[in-house]
């Protein structure tokens, strides 16, 4: 029996009572519908913890029933789907249609609350932290048998549609800038693809799908020519520093950053720090594991370890042309084909890196390829801030409409 209690933060003022308070196992149950995919004839969608993003409540995908030999939870459209396994990913979906999913999945269903008020329940603070009170160790798991117990704060009926729609409309905008985001990105890499293989070139008004450009003059720009790394980089060991410049971590999502940036935590000694190479900005670093994509610019002066291999142009070039070129599918792929052999994790030397051929247009090509690349950074850049603040409004929203 529900006791009043207070109300949130943050509430549609055409509601002013106060919650009500129930323990979980009250306000919502786990189903135990399970079927044996061997015996059944139905052939259902099935999901796997895999199959559901990280924290967004998207479905990246399913397989299907008959293709598993374990048995399965049974669910049906709308109920709230909770990774009991590992919690702390935050996975949830909340499926529109009937399907099953992995035992380590929990199927959940509303008793005093609708499914759409608990779908936005198990994305609060309060649920996730309940959660993350495992039962194991090696493979920690949520532990209902604890989380029943714990009393929550509801509010009525119609209150909780109207959250529930709000919540879902802020849903919306959120899947919208990440497609968006997404489709900049796709767009990006298809221009890149032709612009490096030439199929477009450069004109002084932007560009053409002829073989052929022209520079600002009105004659064409030179055809491109290939050098070899060696050719237009150099290495640089250069170890005069007195450990003050920050150290960079070097990652293939961020480049060369400094680590407190990323909150990259490597202890390393005074005695080490000493042996390390300094980076200066626009210097790009091969990385330690440059087999899956990464030859890494910096825009940070610093240091970093003396493993990495510095390079630094030392005839005229547009360092942002080359830093989207390294990224290209075309040049990791003949990177691999040049380190083939090379076990996992290993860096690739100066002289396998000089043995790859690389384009060279002129100055003003690139400069204008890179001019045109940067601008569609911008509007990714633009558009990640949208998504980020846009998330960052759900959760304080989830913080104060929920007690």
């Amino acid at each position: 029996m529900g006791v009043t209690c207070k109300v949130p933060e943050l509430r549609f003022c055409e509601f002013s009572k106060e919650f009500n308070m129930l323990e979980l196992d009250n306000l919502i149950e786990v189903s135990s519908k399970k079927i044996n995919p061997k015996i059944t004839n139905k052939n259902y969608k099935c999901i796997e913890l895999e199959h559901i993003s990280q924290g967004t409540g998207e479905l990246l995908g399913y397989t299907f029933s008959k293709d598993q030999a374990s048995t399965k939870n049974l669910f049906i459209s709308n109920q709230v789907l909770f990774g009991k396994l590992r919690p702390y990913l935050k996975k949830f979906l909340q499926p529109k249609f009937n399907g099953v999913c992995s035992s380590e999945i929990w199927v959940l269903n509303g008793k005093e609350i609708i499914n759409d008020y608990l779908f936005q329940l198990v994305q609060t603070s309060k649920f996730n932290l309940i959660a993350n009170v495992s039962s194991g160790s090696k493979m920690p798991r949520a532990d209902w048998k604890y989380m029943s117990q714990i009393p929550f704060l509801y509010p009525s009926k119609q209150e909780q549609e109207k959250i529930a729609s709000f919540l879902s409309s802020v849903d919306s905008r959120i899947e919208q800038l990440t497609k968006k985001e997404q489709l900049l990105r796709e767009y990006k890499k298809g221009v890149m693809q032709k612009i490096f293989s030439q199929e477009l070139r450069f004109h002084p008004k932007g560009i053409s799908s002829q073989a052929q450009g022209n520079d600002d003059n009105g004659s064409e720009f030179p055809e491109w020519v290939e050098k070899n790394g060696n050719e237009i980089f150099k290495t640089i060991t250069n170890k005069r520093h007195n450990s003050d410049l920050p150290i960079l971590a070097i990652s293939q999502e961020f480049g060369a950053i400094p680590r407190h940036l990323i909150d990259y935590k490597i202890t390393v000694t005074e005695k080490s720090v000493s042996t390390y190479k300094v980076v200066e900005i626009g210097d790009f670093i091969i990385s330690l594991r440059s087999f899956q994509g990464g030859i890494e610019y910096s825009n940070y002066q610093g240091i970093c370890s003396p493993a990495y291999i510095i390079l630094r142009a030392f005839i005229e070039i547009n360092n942002q042309f080359y830093k989207n070129y390294f990224k290209t599918d075309r040049y990791i792929q003949l990177l691999n084909r040049t380190i083939e052999g090379i076990r996992d994790g290993k860096m690739i030397s100066y002289k396998q890196f000089s043995e790859i051929k690389l384009p060279f247009p002129s100055l003003k090509e690139q400069t204008k390829i890179a001019n045109f690349l940067s601008s569609l950074d911008m509007k990714i850049d633009q558009a990640n801030k949208e998504l980020n603040l846009t998330k960052e409004f759900k959760k304080a929203l989830l913080q104060k409409m929920f007690v």
